[in-house]
């Protein structure tokens, strides 16, 4: 495991935009940025908009607590200005909506796509890890179909997490459904090889806090937040997010065992 990292979230300012990665429905792109980093620039203007922001935030940022790779997450400040200077209508119209902050992860140059042949070079230990973080944060998108894992001198490196946390999409009942399991594991890329899930819940628990939790949901930017029916205000909003984190912690038994049948069903 990684040495756990503070919950800091530094902001740069975009300042070229380079190429479009067209692989993902929301059109992020690779950028270069005042602090003389290149990034992956996710858009608020995109998809599902603040929330894929704020499921990669708080998830990646929880990744990162568990010592898990994920590359780092910056905010990024961007000038609509940018659009004037690129041909794609499509690619202008995504600038102009996200005028302001957006999110960004570290550009891993080199870097090579996890294939399915790659499985078995994954010991149980990790593997185990990265299932149950993204059973925890409910993460849809590690399949085989869709592994959002990468390679990268030589360390397995976690990518997109926009689709995680997707209870917020919707409210209703959302702390009955911090309790639920996920039934979706079943097509987990690595779940074959999860062969220490219950050592990983202990260690994972001992990795989160609800202050932990807490400071990793209060990095979520107001603006980000917007009105949401049902909280009076920014601060039961967030509340709600930090309370659905906490609350799904003390329940892991209900999806590591999710996780440990549909494992045991594939073997």
């Amino acid at each position: 495991m990684l040495e756990r990292i503070d919950p800091v979230v530094r902001t740069v300012q975009a300042i070229r935009y380079v190429t479009p990665l067209r692989e993902g429905g929301s059109l992020p792109a690779i950028v270069e940025a005042d602090d003389d980093g290149t990034y992956v620039l996710k858009f608020r203007g995109a998809g599902q908009g603040a929330k894929a922001l704020i499921a990669e935030l708080v998830a990646g940022e929880i990744g990162r607590t568990l010592g898990l790779r994920v590359p780092e997450l910056v905010f990024m400040q961007l000038d609509p200005e940018m659009a004037r200077t690129e041909r794609d209508s499509e690619i202008q119209e995504l600038i102009r909506a996200s005028a302001g902050l957006n999110l960004a992860l570290d550009y891993l140059p080199g870097a090579l796509g996890f294939e399915e042949l790659d499985i078995k070079a994954v010991d149980g230990a990790q593997a185990s890890a990265i299932v149950w973080f993204d059973s925890y944060v409910t993460n849809v998108d590690r399949t085989v179909r869709n592994p959002n894992l990468l390679t990268w001198k030589k360390q397995l490196w976690l990518i997109d997490h926009g689709a995680s946390l997707f209870f917020h999409h919707s409210w209703d009942n959302y702390q009955d459904r911090s309790r639920s399991p996920f039934a979706p594991v079943r097509d987990h890329i690595l779940l074959r090889r999860a062969s220490a899930l219950d050592e990983a819940d202990v260690a994972m628990r001992a990795c989160l806090t609800a202050e932990r939790l807490k400071a990793i949901v209060a990095l979520i930017p107001a603006g980000w937040l917007g009105d949401e029916p049902g909280f009076p205000g920014e601060a039961e909003h967030r509340a709600a997010y930090a309370g659905y984190l906490s609350d799904r912690l003390a329940a892991s038994r209900i999806f590591v065992e999710e996780a440990q049948h549909a494992r045991a069903r594939m073997l």
